[in-house]
């Protein structure tokens, strides 16, 4: 069956970059982000925001304005590239840690396998995925990655807000769902999101910059 929802960006323009390249991305509007093999199914509230699919595994994510999304692609002959998928995330997450750190904000980079409970598996910032960085044991930014000849696409975000809100239009949500959306949020801590993208930039140096905005 062909699926309804539309992909989240154009990725065979992103495939086709000879450099790594950091994009930092923002939506005008909340919008929900399912994985890769997430069936649309899943959101059943009429009252839910608009919906878009990434290539890269992992549960459904809540992206609303202000969020930090930042995202990188690494051609295959760059010398960042590690063909190794935990090697990969763990990359991206030292660097945001480091940045962090830089920002006065101690955080620990997750680099087993995924962990999480199969009855939450359907939201992402529920469980513990490689290369995701934790503050105080509560997650502060999710990856997500997808993989080609090309190169690798790795996704993170440090949402602005809480997004336990998303299980009210999901079908299997539940309290402990919630519960477990206890994430980290920007607003936590004395931090300029710009300065913390510019740290960024730095950590993971040399890069191109795009700016991208969805949904407009």
């Amino acid at each position: 069956m062909r699926d309804e929802v539309e992909p989240l960006y154009d990725y065979d323009v992103v495939r086709r970059l000879k450099q790594a390249t950091m994009l930092i991305v923002h939506v005008s509007e909340p919008v929900l982000v399912l994985g890769s093999s997430q069936s649309d199914d899943l959101i059943t509230s009429s009252s839910a925001p608009p919906r878009r699919r990434r290539r890269g595994g992992g549960g459904v994510v809540l992206l609303q304005p202000d969020d930090l999304w930042v995202d990188w692609w690494i051609p295959a002959n760059d010398a960042r590239y590690r063909s190794d998928v935990r090697e990969a995330s763990s990359l991206v997450g030292d660097w945001w840690r480091d940045a962090l750190a830089a920002h006065g904000v101690d955080g620990e980079v997750h680099r087993g396998p995924a962990l999480v409970d199969p009855a939450l598996a359907s939201v992402c910032f529920a469980g513990r995925g490689p290369g995701e960085v934790f503050v105080d044991g509560r997650k502060a930014v999710g990856v997500t990655q997808w993989r080609v000849r090309e190169g690798s696409f790795l996704s993170t975000v440090l949402p602005a807000s809480t997004t336990a809100h998303m299980v009210e239009w999901l079908s299997d949500s539940s309290p402990e769902m919630s519960l477990a959306l206890d994430h980290c949020v920007v607003g936590e801590w004395a931090i300029d999101p710009d300065e913390l993208i510019e740290t960024l930039s730095e950590m993971s140096s040399p890069v191109a910059r795009r700016q991208l905005y969805l949904l407009r």
